[in-house]
């Protein structure tokens, strides 16, 4: 372990863990007004599908350039920590979500990168707000209609480098648009992929594609 730093080996690749962002993360639970809820954002299963994101976005970035990245749906902004926690090549990280109780605490769990003035977090309805990016992630296609998904696609970047995420978890009130199977987000997601794949889960199975828009 060096300058705070140590490597952990995780599904595929190597991630260097900050012990700094670590603590930053403890302090998020500890001051939330409702620590449950900030401490299911770091549930096994949540923090293994961002890593898995990570691992594969990683050989489909350019190491030639430092990238701007908007995550839509970041809730708590752990997704943002673990990619300032990868090897991906960051110039700067837009993390946006609808519940405002999500930008303080994303704010503690990022802290590091807002000191450096790397990170941001913006409460925000994904589907009216843009920013330029070169990678755009969303994690959260099974909470919005497919019109809305098509609004907000409509609303990004044309050249930007897609991350969508969904899943089968059918059970939740709040998930409004999960999909069957990996074949059936397909059919929703209007992106060319250059990736996709899934991720089993004890309670769900997990979908994700990497591409670009369709027809651009």
């Amino acid at each position: 372990m060096q300058n705070n730093v140590a490597v952990l080996k995780s599904l595929r690749h190597n991630l260097k863990v900050n012990i700094q962002d670590v603590l930053f993360w403890m302090d998020a639970i500890r001051n939330s007004d409702d620590k449950y809820r900030t401490l299911e954002s770091f549930w096994k299963g949540q923090v293994n599908s961002k890593i898995w994101l990570a691992e594969q976005l990683y050989p489909l970035v350019s190491k030639n350039k430092q990238n701007n990245v908007v995550i839509y749906g970041g809730w708590n902004g752990v997704l943002a920590s673990i990619l300032f926690n990868s090897y991906l090549p960051l110039k700067h990280i837009t993390s946006v979500d609808i519940d405002e109780d999500c930008q303080e605490t994303a704010y503690t769990v990022n802290k590091n990168y807002e000191i450096a003035g790397k990170f941001n977090a913006v409460t925000a309805d994904m589907c009216t707000y843009t920013e330029p990016a070169d990678i755009v992630i969303n994690t959260s296609c099974e909470h919005i209609t497919q019109e809305q998904y098509e609004q907000w696609l409509s609303n990004q970047p044309d050249d930007a480098l897609f991350v969508i995420q969904s899943n089968n978890y059918f059970k939740l009130d709040e998930h409004i648009r999960c999909a069957t199977d990996l074949d059936d987000f397909m059919r929703m997601s209007k992106i060319k992929p250059y990736w996709r794949g899934e991720l089993e889960t004890p309670k769900y199975t997990r979908y994700m594609i990497i591409g670009k828009k369709k027809n651009v």
